[in-house]
């Protein structure tokens, strides 16, 4: 009987360590999967946060490298404006905006100017010839540019009664000519003068940076590249901004003149056209 008892607890006691060992690799076996999962996760995240910071860096390269593009390209003419005296350099540039502006002032001013000539002196002719002297100045008055202006002054001579003859509406439209050509190169005399005086600058500036040479030279009391370099650095820089200035301007001044030339040949074929218009009306005083 005591056997028979040692046997049973020595199965029961080897049954329980058979039960722990095995409750111990499950537990290490889930541990380690654990730790697997966790680590999967946490390399998967490190992964998103690593390709969210990768793009966060490309996106803020990105203007990094325009804004870099751009001082790579504003930084020499800042470098050359400085170079060349930021005072005297200033003059220049304001020669430059202030001739800048009386141009775009005056192509905007042209282009608002023009219009379809003969379209519009093709109107006023049908008008003219119907009679509707009045419906014609009326239409005139509607449309923008010298052409119009023209031909409304020419035809409320016609339809006044005493200044319907040909030789006051004739020189009705001489005169309204002259003064809107007038107005046509208005501001340019002072286009003129900052493309004289850009290069002129230029050139003042030469003869200073020359003189600072000469002035370094006496100091040093020794002629040598170094001492003389930096005045005529100076004397070209000057040189090339006004030079550069005269030449943007001038660009724009001939084009203007064209606009200018275009639109008085449009003025002197209405005025042809306005004064066989007055000769053929019943309203005219031959």
């Amino acid at each position: 009987m005591k056997k028979l008892f040692a046997i049973v607890a020595m199965v029961a006691v080897c049954s329980f360590g058979v039960t722990t060992s095995v409750m111990a690799q499950d537990e290490q076996a889930d541990s380690i999967a654990t730790e697997q999962v966790d680590s999967t996760a946490a390399e998967a995240e490190n992964d998103s946060v690593t390709a969210e910071v990768e793009a966060v860096d490309e996106e803020a390269a990105a203007p990094a490298v325009s804004e870099e593009e751009n001082s790579s390209i504003l930084k020499p003419v800042k470098d050359y404006f400085l170079d060349g005296g930021a005072v005297f350099m200033a003059i220049v540039a304001l020669a430059l905006v202030l001739g800048l502006a009386l141009c775009i002032e005056r192509v905007i001013y042209l282009s608002l100017s023009a219009i379809n000539t003969r379209a519009f002196m093709a109107e006023l002719a049908k008008m003219v010839a119907a009679g509707k002297v009045k419906e014609a100045v009326q239409y005139a008055s509607s449309a923008r540019g010298p052409v119009a202006t023209v031909s409304k002054k020419a035809l409320a001579c016609l339809d006044s009664d005493d200044q319907n003859d040909i030789t006051t509406i004739e020189r009705t439209i001489n005169m309204e000519a002259e003064v809107q050509g007038t107005y046509l190169e208005e501001n340019c005399s002072w286009i003129t003068l900052f493309i004289a005086l850009a290069p002129s600058l230029g050139f003042l500036g030469t003869v200073i940076g020359m003189v600072e040479s000469f002035k370094e030279i006496e100091a040093a009391g020794d002629i040598s590249p170094t001492v003389v370099a930096g005045g005529m650095k100076v004397a070209l820089i000057t040189t090339i901004f006004g030079i550069v200035t005269a030449i943007i301007l001038q660009v724009f001044y001939n084009y203007i003149l064209s606009r200018v030339e275009a639109l008085t040949a449009n003025m002197e074929e209405a005025a042809q056209e306005l004064l066989v218009m007055c000769v053929k009306s019943d309203k005219c005083k031959k």
